[in-house]
This record gives structure tokens, sequence and C-alpha cells, in this order.
């Protein structure tokens, strides 16, 4: 006679870069009807992201349960101390601290870890960890541990539908329903593979993360967003809301998940938000000459510069093809390497550190930073203490 599988203890959905408030609204009018079933019995409360920063470290703040200023990372290029070369986070782990169900593992409790994002896989891990499958934030590509479990999910469920970028410009309403589509398959499959897996049973810790919300977000705000300068009443006429059509995927998805849960303690987690973009940290190096803190460069433009603009007018071109030849050279673009290994295209401070006082530093694709150029912190420091 079987024993019977012992049921999850602990389950985490993550809903990746949703807007709070429309999860509230849509779980009232009941468009997200298990959402408003889980506020109902549940307890509710307020996430704040990380002021003034990336807000990419939201996610390795939630998992480590300390800062940037202790876990190390603030963006996904940064500033090498000691120094001024950049460097991707991503190469050397992302973050100096260990994950907390590092502790549960090393317990003997029994963790399943799914597409997390900012994360690379740990191998000692007691229980599996899945890496972005379908990430947003696609700094390793796909990987599982096991290696049973990557092959399993190939062969079970295959590749997201999305592929392995979600970025595009000049999208027809064809295009944006394409895309539209991709993310709701992608987050149907999601839940099979979440359940799949869930089935297995004997979890003390289970934490899944639908990153499709963070794709629609970034790709599509424009389309729901009427106050929005893109926003098209005609295009969004053919193209409907896609964040309501992702986020009710996700509705329905988190209910077939709770369903394979039985009486597991149950989180549902949204970190950080999503809205309008409307950044212009690209003028603080302008800013900064113009004050007379920092001082243009007088050299001819580095090679690092060089190759900086190349990667930046290439990723433009990218972004600029129609999307029916993206997806066709999707394939080849992503063998050719992952974003955590590779050095190239990596910014320089663009300033001469002889006359200047403070340079820019980006904290994040919408925050700017300033760094003093100290004494005795940077190497050719000019400002005192």
């Amino acid at each position: 006679m079987s024993m019977p599988i012992p049921p999850t203890k602990v389950l985490v959905l993550g809903i990746d870069a949703a807007n709070p408030t429309l999860l509230q609204h849509w779980a009232e009018d009941g468009t997200l009807p298990n959402l408003r079933s889980l506020i109902a019995r549940g307890v509710v409360g307020k996430t704040r992201s990380i002021e003034g920063f990336f807000i990419g470290s939201t996610w390795p703040s939630f998992y480590t349960g300390v800062t940037p200023a202790r876990h190390g990372f603030h963006y996904l290029v940064q500033l090498k101390p000691g120094t001024y070369d950049f460097y991707r986070p991503a190469a050397v782990g992302i973050v100096r601290c260990d994950p907390f169900w590092s502790r549960l593992s090393q317990a003997g409790r029994r963790v399943a870890v799914l597409d997390v994002p900012l994360i690379c896989v740990d191998r000692s891990i007691n229980g599996i960890q899945v890496v972005e499958w379908g990430g947003h934030d696609a700094v390793y590509r796909f990987e599982a541990w096991p290696s049973h479990v990557a092959e399993t999910i190939r062969s079970r469920f295959g590749e997201h539908p999305l592929g392995p970028s979600c970025d595009g410009v000049r999208r027809t309403p064809d295009d944006y329903q394409v895309f539209t589509d991709a993310l709701v398959r992608g987050v149907r499959t999601r839940a099979d593979l979440t359940r799949h897996f869930l089935r297995q049973g004997g979890w003390d810790f289970f934490m899944q993360v639908f990153t499709e919300s963070h794709c629609v977000g970034h790709q599509c705000w424009h389309l729901h967003d009427v106050t929005h300068p893109a926003h098209d009443p005609t295009f969004v006429a053919a193209t409907g809301d896609p964040l309501r059509r992702v986020y009710t995927a996700i509705d329905t998805a988190i209910g077939e998940v709770l369903a394979e849960a039985g009486d597991a303690l149950v989180v549902v987690l949204v970190p950080h938000g999503m809205s309008y973009w409307y950044g212009a940290q690209f003028l603080l190096r302008e800013i900064l000459f113009r004050l007379g803190v920092a001082h243009p460069p007088a050299a001819a433009p580095a090679r690092g510069d060089l190759l900086s603009t190349a990667s930046a007018r290439a990723k433009w071109i990218w972004r600029r093809l129609p999307s029916s030849i993206r997806e066709g050279l999707a394939p080849l673009r992503e063998r050719l390497g992952s974003p955590a290994g590779r050095g190239e295209g990596l910014p320089t401070i663009g300033v001469d550190l002889d006359l200047s006082r403070c340079f820019p530093l980006n904290n994040g694709l919408a925050v700017g930073g300033i760094r003093l150029n100290l004494i005795g912190r940077e190497p050719k420091g000019v400002l005192e203490p």
C-alpha cells in the first residue's frame, strides 16, 4: 500500500511588475475572481519597492531580506568598487547574500523555487529550481536543477511561447494580438508546469512567479492608459486591452494552482508595480557639465564608448525590425551568448576624471544617480571625504 503524498505547506505565487491599483480594481469588479476570493478570505498588505533604485533590485531584496547596500545589486550594469570600470553582476551571481530558501534547504526542508527573477541556479538546493522559463529579465537563459527537471520541462511543456525577448517597437495591431496571445499561452503553460511539480507533493516551501505581467506592462501600457501620449483609441479598438487579458489569464492560473495546493498557506506577492515611464535621466550628464561640477573628456572616445555606442545602435535596429523577422532571428541571437556573460557594450564614465567632482551613474532604467569622485575611494578622486 502506497503512502499518501504529504501536502505542500507554504505556497508563494508572485505576479511580477503588476500594477496593484489595477489588481485591486479588477478584483473588486469581478474581473479577477480568484484574487477577489483571496482578498476576502485573507490578510492584505501593501508592498514597497526599494526607493531610488532600479526596480529589479526589489526581487533580490525580497529573497535575501536585505537592501542593495548589503546584497550588492541595484542595476544590471554596475560600477566595480575601487575602479571606474563597469561590470555585469549577473556574471558573478547577482547578489552577495543567500536567498532565504537556502536556509530552509540547509535545514532539511524540501523546496521548489520556480522562475523567481534575477537569481541563478543553486545546485545545492534540497528540491528543485527553475530559472527564466520565459523570464522578463533574462540574464541567465532557461536552466533548471536537477538537470532532469529541465529535460522534463522541455519535453512536456516546451519553450515559452514568447521566445527569448518581449521587446519590440512599431508593432501593428496584428503584432500586438500575436504578442498578447503568446503571453496568455505562456501563462497557461506556466500554470500547467506549476501544477505538475506541485502534484509531486511533500514541499515545505513552493514558489512560482508569473513574469508575463512584466512583459505586457512594458510593451502595452500605452494601450491600457488613456492618458498616455501614445494612446490611440482607433488602434486600441483593434487590440483591446492586453493588460486586462494577461492579468485575467494569471488570475485563472492562480485558481488552477490553488486547486492543487490543498490546505497550504498561500501568499500572493506583487513586489513592485508598473506604470508609464517618462524618464529624463539621460539629461543628467549634460546638467552636471553645465553646472560645472563635471567636465567632458578631452580625448577621443575610448574603445568602450565605441562599443557601447555600437551596442546601443544594434539594439535600436533590432527593436525596429518587424516582429516576424525578430522571431525568425531570435534563436540565432540567443545562441550568440547570454547577457550575463558578455562583456561587450559596457558603458564608460564619460567625464574627465581629473577635473570632475562627480559623475552620473545609473541606478536603474528610470533612475539617475550621482557618484561623488572621492579621494581615497575613487582612483582619481577630487573631493575630500
